[in-house]
């Protein structure tokens, strides 16, 4: 069983820059993901990394602004977001485990989940 823990949550004025971070339990050789929520709302995928590294994917609504990332011995994933705006308000959760078949930024396609962290931008 693979536990994920989330950090650097926190509150920033719009423009402003976080990073998050997610300490996986044990070496990661699986895809990774950010994900954000808002209360009433569904779940969207944010960033996915595969464990090579050399493949990123992006939510068209943080491209240019959000980096995901891999520290070099595979224990955490990071998301730089710079740029931030109100709209990125959410409980960010960190996931693991790409699912045979699902496509990277799905909800549904991973097996492990954090518990989230709070970013909030106010204007």
């Amino acid at each position: 069983q693979v536990q994920l823990v989330e950090s650097g949550g926190g509150s920033v004025q719009t423009g402003g820059s976080l990073t998050l971070s997610c300490e996986a339990s044990q070496y990661m050789t699986m895809t990774m993901a950010w994900f954000r929520q808002v209360p009433g709302k569904a779940r969207e995928g944010v960033a996915a990394i595969r464990p090579s590294g050399v493949s990123a994917f992006y939510a068209d609504s943080v491209k240019g602004r959000f980096t995901i990332s891999q520290d070099t011995v595979k224990t955490a994933v990071y998301l730089q977001m710079s740029n931030l705006k109100a709209e990125d308000t959410a409980m960010y959760y960190c996931a693991a485990h790409l699912l045979n078949g699902q496509t990277p930024l799905a909800p549904s396609a991973y097996k492990y989940w954090g518990r989230g962290t709070q970013v909030t931008v106010s204007t």
